[in-house]
């Protein structure tokens, strides 16, 4: 059984941690970012031709929207 304390103070202002936030910040926000652009395609081209005219888009478009 592993017991995790929290009672010890830990020094969270170094160059170090600051790295370590930013890089994790960087990967998280990435795959964010890349899942909802994944999510976006698979929305849109599950929409017949004449959806997709109707709202102004074709087959073409669909990497460009789903990617900004």
């Amino acid at each position: 059984m592993a017991i995790l304390d929290l009672s010890r103070a830990v020094d969270r202002n170094g160059p170090i941690s600051d790295a370590i936030s930013r890089f994790v910040y960087m990967v998280v926000s990435s795959v964010i970012s890349w899942n909802d652009a994944r999510k976006t395609y698979k929305a849109l081209s599950q929409l017949t031709a004449h959806e997709l005219d109707d709202i102004g888009l074709c087959r073409g478009d669909l990497d460009s929207i789903s990617r900004k």
